[in-house]
C-alpha cells in the first residue's frame, strides 16, 4: 500500500507515468489502479480512522502511551469495546510505539538503626482508600550534573500519589515533609507505610513520628525490589514518560514538570486496572 500511495504522490507531483513508476517499483500498472480504484469496506474505513486517532493521541501524550492505553481511551472515545490485539495491530503498521523505559540505578545502603518486619509482604490489593500506602525516594539530575531528590507516598488502593516533595538533598528532613504533607492530605488516616530500608527510614525519629500518627511499619527484604514494587513502577512511569524526554538546566524547570506530570497522573492518566479511570476518579468512586 505504501508503494502505490508513493507512486500516486510522485505521479501527481511531478507528473512522471505510472507506467515509468510502476517498472522502477516493480508494480504492474493494472494493479496500481486496482488499488486506485478500489473502494474501502467498513472495516478499512473503522480502521483508518482508529489509526489516524491514534497518531492524535500519540502527538498529544508525547508518545508515552502503549497498545493497552491507546485500546483503554479509544474504546471510552468510541463508545465501544475494542480489541487490544487489534490496536497493537494497527499500531506497528503505523509505526507508533510508545517511549520505552531505562533502568533504575542501584544503590548502596546504610546501616540501619531500626528495621521493622515485612508486613506488607507482597499484599498489593486493598478495598479501601488510606490502609495501605508505599513510599521511596528516587533521584534526578539537571544542569551540570547537579542532583535533585523526589521523595512521595503512594496510596495502593487507587495508586494516587499523596504526597511528593521535591528537594536538593537526600536527608530526613525530606522524608519527614513528605510523611507530614500526606498525614495532612488524610487527616485521621492510620495506614500501614511500606518502605525500603533506606537511612531515613530506618531512623529512630522516622519511627517515632510513625508510632505518634499510629501507623504500622513495613520494610522490604535487603535487596528485593519487588517488596516495593508498585513504588518503584510509579518511578519507572514518571520518568518514562516526563523526565527522559526533556532537558534539564534548572531545579525550578524541573520541579514545575514534576508537580505537573503527578497532576496528569492523578487526574487524567488512564489506568486499565483502574477499570480505565484515572487514580482519582476510582478513588472519588470508591468514596
Amino acid at each position: 500500500m505504501h508503494v502505490y500511495r508513493a507512486i500516486q504522490a510522485v505521479h501527481d507531483e511531478q507528473g512522471f507515468s505510472v507506467k515509468l513508476l510502476g517498472m522502477v517499483a516493480g508494480i504492474e500498472r493494472s494493479s496500481y489502479y486496482k488499488w486506485v480504484n478500489h473502494k474501502p469496506g467498513p472495516q478499512e474505513r473503522e480502521n483508518e480512522q482508529l489509526t489516524q486517532n491514534m497518531l492524535a493521541l500519540h502527538a498529544q501524550v508525547q508518545g508515552i502511551y502503549g497498545y493497552r492505553r491507546h485500546t483503554v481511551k479509544l474504546s471510552q472515545d468510541t463508545d465501544k469495546p475494542i480489541n487490544h490485539k487489534r490496536i497493537q495491530r494497527l499500531m506497528k503498521i503505523a509505526g507508533i510505539q510508545s517511549v520505552i523505559r531505562k533502568k533504575k540505578k542501584r544503590y548502596p545502603r546504610s546501616t540501619p538503626q531500626h528495621i521493622a518486619e515485612n508486613v506488607l509482604n507482597r499484599k498489593f490489593q486493598t478495598d479501601v482508600p488510606n490502609e495501605k500506602w508505599l513510599t521511596d525516594v528516587t533521584e534526578f539530575k539537571y544542569g551540570h550534573g547537579q542532583k535533585a531528590y523526589l521523595s512521595a507516598i503512594l496510596d495502593l488502593h487507587s495508586n494516587t500519589i499523596v504526597s511528593s516533595v521535591l528537594g536538593h538533598s537526600n536527608n530526613n528532613k525530606l522524608v519527614f515533609e513528605t510523611l507530614d504533607q500526606a498525614l495532612k492530605v488524610a487527616p485521621g488516616a492510620t495506614p500501614m507505610l511500606h518502605s525500603d530500608r533506606g537511612f531515613q527510614y530506618t531512623s529512630k525519629k522516622f519511627k517515632r513520628k510513625l508510632d505518634k500518627a499510629e501507623m504500622t511499619q513495613s520494610m522490604s527484604r535487603v535487596g528485593r525490589c519487588i517488596d516495593n514494587g508498585p513504588m518503584e513502577a510509579f518511578w519507572g512511569i514518571l520518568k518514562c514518560e516526563m523526565y527522559y524526554l526533556n532537558t534539564y538546566s534548572t531545579f525550578e524547570k524541573l520541579k514545575k514538570d514534576i508537580e505537573a506530570y503527578i497532576y496528569f497522573y492523578n487526574n487524567e492518566r488512564l489506568q486499565a486496572k483502574l477499570n480505565g479511570l484515572s487514580p482519582m476518579e476510582f478513588r472519588t468512586k470508591a468514596a
